[in-house]
């Protein structure tokens, strides 16, 4: 019998719940902090208690989901707290493709396959030097947001990074990436692929909220250019957001031509749930500065189910009872060697 593993953060309860929903057990790698939070849901059959999250490569642990026989369902506390040589040690199956996370927290290897899905994609500036126009600069890797800032030229961009160094926030050495602002309307556009099926699934689109960069925005001018302090990008929370439904074609394409990309650049491909980041315009054209390869935290506004997969399914079905599904359908077909790697 299969079961479902993640590790105790981002969007275990939504994964858990959905893989319990879908009849299989449910195991949770818990930081020992974090114990009585996760004890409450009775959906989640057993807890492998750890210090940290890199226990996750020890004897003890590997050797338990073994013997479960468990899928691990990666998401971006594992990206944010694992290098990509750690992730890809893991022994345990994980599901979709464990290779194109090595992509995702990489800055330049991810602008590459954005660039090979032809994705419209920011400027990015190789040089602060080269700062002539309104820059967001950005971590390696799933960082939440936090340690980005803007900057309008080089002088801004260096007191910017210099306090936050100085703060803790980010180290000396750290090597950050730079890329024109885009402008518009956040949108966080989520899919599906199944490899099972061939079919790439659009499931919803969510907006991120940041703190405390969304606070200053109700602050009169006056007091904010009197703040020297520099905003945060860290993400707080999502909300949902519904398309006008004359841009969902363009969703769909973009979907399509990821999932061709990563399949030429890093095989299998990007199998399971992914995210493409970016922004609307004021003409309805987007930009896209980001994706992530696989679940994202903005799914939990969806637990009942999204407004897009309410017109594929006829049931409640959030991303972690679809990716259960997707595990339960490989196994009983005996091709679970085509979700996991």
């Amino acid at each position: 019998m299969i079961s479902v593993a993640t590790l105790g953060s981002h969007c275990a309860l939504q994964v858990l719940k959905g893989a319990k929903d879908e009849g299989l057990k449910t195991i949770l790698v818990c930081e020992k902090r974090r114990e009585k939070l996760y004890r409450r849901f009775q959906f989640i059959d057993e807890l492998i208690l750890v210090n940290s999250f890199s226990e996750i490569l020890d004897q003890r642990c590997q050797s338990t989901l073994e013997k479960n026989n468990a899928v691990m369902i990666p998401h971006g506390t594992l990206i944010a707290q694992m290098t990509s040589e750690q992730i890809e040690s893991i022994k345990t199956p994980i599901f979709g493709n464990k290779w194109i996370l090595r992509w995702e927290s990489d800055r330049e290897m991810k602008e590459k396959l954005m660039r090979e899905a032809n994705l419209p994609v920011p400027k990015p500036v190789t040089n602060p030097k080269d700062i002539n126009n309104l820059v967001i600069v950005k971590r390696q890797g799933a960082a939440g947001g936090k340690g980005y800032f803007m900057a309008a030229n080089e002088q801004d961009y260096n007191k910017k990074r210099n306090q936050l160094i100085l703060d803790g926030i980010i180290s000396k050495d750290e090597t950050l990436y730079i890329q024109e602002y885009a402008a518009g309307v956040l949108a966080y556009l989520q899919f599906f692929y199944s490899p099972l099926k061939k079919e790439v699934e659009f499931f919803g689109v969510d907006q991120r909220h940041e703190s405390d960069i969304e606070g200053l925005a109700r602050i009169p001018s006056e007091q904010q250019l009197k703040n020297n302090k520099v905003p945060s990008f860290n993400v707080i929370g999502n909300s949902p957001l519904v398309l006008r439904e004359s841009l969902l074609d363009e969703v769909y394409t973009m979907g399509e031509n990821f999932v061709e990309a990563s399949k030429r650049l890093v095989a299998p491909g990007m199998n399971g749930p992914f995210c493409i980041e970016g922004v609307y315009d004021e003409n309805a054209k987007f930009t896209s500065f980001e994706f992530s390869a696989r679940i994202v935290a903005g799914t939990n506004i969806y637990m009942d189910g999204s407004p897009y997969y309410s017109l594929l399914f006829n049931e409640q079905m959030s991303m972690g009872k679809r990716i259960a599904r997707e595990i339960k359908l490989a196994d009983t077909s005996n091709q679970l060697d085509m979700v996991t790697t």
